[in-house]
């Protein structure tokens, strides 16, 4: 797919360039008996494109769910949790504004929708379309523009639940762009993706950074990582474990710390692959 496609998904950024992405200082958060974080602190730039790296049970879920408003810190000294400069607002015009992107999103869709339905489904932040929600020509027009750009445009009258998990991944990605939004938060996007699906979504992460999108990329394989992510923020037990410049956190020992086990990294023109000692 021509780069260029994608260019014109990009917006123009707020014009409170300095606001935070992202910004959580003193967090403390449960999930069910489960401490998850204790006064967790990180701070995201809208102008840096990000990978959050961690093994399993690190936290991330947990980030993401904070990230999306579906649990929030305890009280304790007020802390902080603003995405654009707030802390409170239109959830709805929130996930507008991120597109965000989960595997746990892939999941609850019925498998009668049709792929034309769930990227219309992005203008309302709703799992398909129903009957009180009212669409537009120009949001017909848009849905159609964006399943070109993303070269998917067969998959739009295709039952959700017929299609490979590569092509609902990538309705999924139409869905987030139908809003414009300048900024992405992908969940392990290319997890259960074969070879082929998963160099294609990749290439797609390149194209979309490089036409001014801001990536937050959460996972715990390292070669979803395009060469194109500036920062990587290591989380492990619920806490910021490091963070920096990615050429100085994917290095073979911290790497082999982070996971507990012996790490050999091989890299490729800006990909990273980790493979056993």
């Amino acid at each position: 797919m021509p780069e260029s496609l994608l260019v014109s998904t990009a917006v123009v950024p707020d014009s409170k360039a300095d606001t935070p992405l992202i910004e959580i200082v003193g967090a403390t958060v449960c999930r069910g008996d489960n401490q998850v974080f204790d006064d967790f602190s990180l701070t995201l730039s809208q102008h840096e494109s990000v990978a959050i790296l961690g093994p399993n049970g690190a936290g991330k879920t947990t980030l993401l769910k904070l990230l999306m408003r579906e649990i929030y810190p305890l009280w304790r000294e007020h802390p902080v949790v603003r995405i654009l400069g707030k802390e409170r607002g239109d959830i709805w015009e929130l996930r507008r504004q991120l597109g965000i992107i989960s595997a746990e999103l892939q999941e609850v869709y019925s498998p009668e929708v049709l792929g034309r339905q769930v990227v219309l489904s992005g203008f309302f932040s709703s799992v398909g379309i129903w009957g009180h929600q009212k669409l537009t020509e120009d949001q017909h027009e848009r849905v159609q523009t964006v399943l070109a750009r993303l070269d998917i445009e067969d998959l739009a009258d295709c039952p959700y639940g017929e299609l490979s998990s590569g092509q609902q991944r990538r309705l999924l990605l139409g869905r987030a762009l139908v809003n414009t939004p300048t900024h992405l938060i992908l969940d392990e996007p290319t997890s259960g993706l074969d070879l082929a699906a998963t160099f294609q979504y990749l290439q797609t992460m390149r194209q979309l950074i490089r036409s001014g999108h801001t990536l937050v990329l959460v996972t715990h394989h390292i070669h979803e990582i395009p060469p194109e992510v500036t920062r990587v923020v290591m989380l492990n037990q619920g806490r910021v474990w490091a963070d920096g410049p990615k050429s100085e956190m994917l290095i073979e020992n911290r790497l082999s710390a982070l996971y507990g086990v012996d790490v050999r990294l091989v890299e490729s023109a800006g990909w990273y692959q980790a493979l056993p000692v």
